[in-house]
């Protein structure tokens, strides 16, 4: 598994025009099975994905296709972690606010 952590280098303002273009990036990678869960962070200063695929390479491949990436308005960082535990009722658990 991968975390995905974007930090904005950018005006929100920037970051806003290039929002519609980042939510069809995150469906394409949700409708593919490698995206499980993403949203801002709090404070506003960028986000983050947790991510599933073959390998870092693949992940990284993934992440340099965001329009965040492809126009320079944020900084990509890729933590690798092994998932060994996991709450029984996950679903319930996360829920959009």
């Amino acid at each position: 598994m991968f975390v995905i952590e974007l930090t904005y280098k950018a005006d929100l303002a920037d970051i806003d025009a290039r929002m519609t273009a980042h939510v069809r990036f995150l469906k394409k990678y949700y409708a593919s099975g490698n995206f499980l869960v993403s949203g801002r962070k709090i404070p506003r200063d960028g986000g983050i994905i947790l991510a599933v695929g073959k390998n870092r390479e693949q992940i990284e491949a993934i992440a340099q296709q965001d329009p965040f990436y492809t126009h320079g308005l944020a900084d990509f960082r890729i933590i690798e972690f092994r998932a060994s535990q996991r709450a029984g009722d996950i679903q319930e658990r996360i829920r959009k606010e």
